[in-house]
């Protein structure tokens, strides 16, 4: 059985994209898997649009503040599924069956502990700059799960359960950067995939917002932090909706 987590923080104009793809009812009968949306307090409609779909809800205790690293957490520990598969709510699956077959036949039965893939801008929103930054980013961190740091970006994180409790999950200390501390852990004790023939499609609204320049920044200053210190260099990941 496999478990879909998926974090959510005030997601309503674009979480249904996902549960659209992820409830499709051939896919549901090829495959064996749950779905949880783990919220870290939504104000808006988000979990009103969830409890459409087949999906379990965990949502954070009342009067507490929780990162995004909490929320993938909380569902991660509650899931029933040997395999764990991470997805961002902004997130949509280039090939909804390929990405579960691949995961079947190819990572299922091997000796890598966890997989991940490229992630590109939606091709409706993609315009030159998103091509020429996604293209060169994928490479540089599928090169660095080569040199053995270990990488994968949050939107698409697929681990074996049981490595993600031996590790002990994202370390819920690191407010951003947890994604890149998670496959930098788990790379320490064995393989990582990286699939090119693989794609998950993100919004663009961050880079729409603050710019790549900005962004990359962002994440490198972070990264940097993580592996230096053991702490992500901001306090804060702000939300952009």
């Amino acid at each position: 059985m496999y478990s879909i987590i998926i974090p959510t923080l005030n997601e309503e104009k674009i979480i249904k994209n996902l549960l659209n793809q992820l409830t499709d009812n051939e896919l549901k009968s090829k495959f064996d898997y749950e779905i949880i949306i783990s919220d870290g307090g939504s104000s808006d409609k988000t979990l009103e649009i969830a409890k459409e779909y087949d999906v379990k809800i965990i949502e954070k205790p009342k009067n507490t503040k929780q990162n995004i690293a909490m929320g993938r957490n909380a569902g991660g520990f509650a899931a029933s599924g040997n395999i764990l598969i991470f997805f961002n709510a902004d997130i949509t699956i280039e090939n909804p069956l390929k990405l579960f077959l691949t995961i079947k036949n190819d990572f299922e039965n091997s000796d890598y502990l966890a997989m991940t893939c490229d992630v590109r801008v939606s091709p409706e929103e993609e315009i030159l700059i998103d091509k020429i930054f996604h293209t060169i980013y994928n490479r540089y961190l599928e090169f660095l799960n080569y040199i053995n740091i270990g990488m994968g970006r949050g939107e698409c994180h697929i681990v074996r359960k049981e490595v993600f409790v031996k590790v002990n999950g994202y370390d819920e200390k690191l407010a951003a950067g947890e994604d890149f501390d998670l496959f930098r852990r788990i790379r320490y004790l064995g393989k990582i995939a990286w699939r090119r023939d693989l794609k998950v499609f993100e919004s663009p609204r961050r880079y729409r917002k603050l710019g790549y320049l900005k962004v990359w920044w962002m994440w490198s200053r972070n990264a940097f932090s993580v592996m230096l210190t053991g702490k992500s260099f901001d306090s804060e990941w702000s939300q952009v909706r």
